[in-house]
């Protein structure tokens, strides 16, 4: 090559730091989402919630007819027809509160009839057995049915024998919307079901960046990377790319939850045993706390991320990041309850410690958001979560240049020792003598 050709290769501008994370995060976006184990990443989780919602929905089912109320009834057909005719009446009005009767073949038919016998013999579902006459009635069965019945029973009979009116007044009712003590306790059910979604949502993802930096580690491209493009903004750019990747997944998840929500909506509520239609709204209103949702899932996930890219700084083999990893995720976990058990004591000494730690805060305020509507406060803290993901960050690109940079160079010849002092790899190319 000429001195010309070469001048001309040194007088290139290098890339700005911005400017080389943006190519990073190119790579690495396109690289990983046009990748098979991306859709095999993105179908995994749907089969827990396919099979959750199935179980749920026959659960349901099952519940339903298992514990579906019915008392038999064992008087006179012409009796039993006016108990049911009474039953029906009542219904409309009193609901639940009118048992399903039926009719038992048996006693229609004459003849000596045995109530007891008949339970013993567990045939049907019953809970109880209603023998007599409407004038005086007899109710068989446990005790527990027997006092949960008679009243509804006895209120039945009356009405099948005109003892008492078969159409009641109607009542006006005045409904308060909602008390502050009222209020507040259902913002907190937001706050809880926000900090499960980001807490969830994050550990689910945030592992993409570990195992993605691990393989390349064990390929040597990220030593390439690192040999042209200032180590900070490799992980920056990682970090970036990885964040994209999530909610391109996270898109294709809540899409594919909604048309399982419209076609199977009874099931999903049997399973989580919530009715998100009917959270009650956040301080901040739903527009701001949605944008909050997704501004704090973007922190949390960065935060985890580059304390992970950390960890795959100082981990030398695949084993390795998966032992030093398991800390971090229990931290996590704890760190989440601390933010979870501090709901609602805004101002406490543990609630601003939560609010304070890096790996807690973006929890902690998504709960303030759906319990106070002061957004200073966020702005405050969106600063300092950018400024500890920065910090992560550098922290991690100088310890990768430390323990996996220091084999280039000069020092790439010399013989490198583990823990017990003996030579971990011989250099069997020595340089001959002069």
């Amino acid at each position: 090559m000429s001195s010309f050709d070469q001048s001309a290769i040194d007088a290139r501008p290098r890339l700005s730091r911005l400017e080389a994370a943006w190519v990073i995060a190119r790579r690495d976006f396109i690289a990983v989402l046009f990748s098979r184990a991306f859709l095999f990443f993105l179908i995994g989780p749907l089969f827990p919630v396919l099979v959750g919602g199935l179980a749920g929905s026959i659960g349901k089912q099952v519940s339903t007819q298992a514990v579906s109320v019915e008392i038999g009834l064992a008087m006179s057909a012409e009796d039993n027809s006016a108990m049911l005719d009474a039953a029906d009446t009542l219904r409309p009005q009193l609901g639940g509160g009118v048992p399903a009767f039926r009719r038992i073949a048996e006693a229609e038919a004459g003849g000596a009839f045995d109530a007891r016998a008949f339970l013993d013999e567990r045939r049907g579902n019953f809970a109880a057995i209603l023998t007599g006459t409407p004038q005086s009635p007899e109710l068989v069965g446990t005790e527990g049915q027997i006092n949960r019945w008679r009243g509804p029973v006895e209120l039945i009979a009356a009405t099948a024998t005109g003892a008492s009116p078969t159409r009641f007044p109607s009542s006006t009712s005045q409904v308060v919307a909602t008390s502050a003590a009222s209020e507040r306790s259902n913002r907190i059910r937001t706050a809880q079901a926000a900090q499960m979604v980001l807490f969830l949502l994050t550990m689910l993802l945030a592992g993409m960046v570990l195992s993605n930096l691990a393989e390349e580690k064990g390929n040597k491209i990220i030593e390439i990377l690192a040999a042209a493009i200032p180590m900070d903004a490799v992980f920056m750019g990682k970090l970036f790319a990885m964040l994209g990747v999530s909610f391109v997944g996270i898109a294709v998840w809540g899409t594919v939850g909604w048309g399982f929500w419209a076609v199977a909506e009874d099931a999903i509520v049997t399973v989580t045993q919530t009715n998100f239609r009917e959270l009650p709204g956040p301080a901040v209103g739903w527009p701001m706390f949605i944008a909050l949702g997704i501004v704090y899932f973007s922190m949390a996930y960065l935060l985890l991320g580059a304390l992970f890219l950390t960890i795959g700084a100082m981990a030398n083999t695949v084993r390795e990041v998966q032992t030093m990893s398991m800390p971090v995720t229990m931290l996590q976990l704890m760190v989440f309850f601390l933010s979870a058990a501090n709901i609602g004591q805004i101002g406490t000494p543990l609630e601003l410690t939560s609010v304070i730690f890096p790996l807690s805060s973006p929890f902690a305020m998504v709960a303030r958001a759906a319990l106070e509507d002061t957004l200073w406060t966020h702005a405050v803290a969106l600063v300092w979560q950018a400024f500890a993901v920065v910090l992560l960050v550098k922290g991690g690109s100088i310890l990768f240049r430390k323990r996996v940079m220091k084999s280039g160079g000069a020092g790439h010849a010399k013989k490198r020792r583990n823990w017990f002092g003996r030579s971990s790899a011989q250099d069997s190319s020595a340089e001959p003598a002069e």
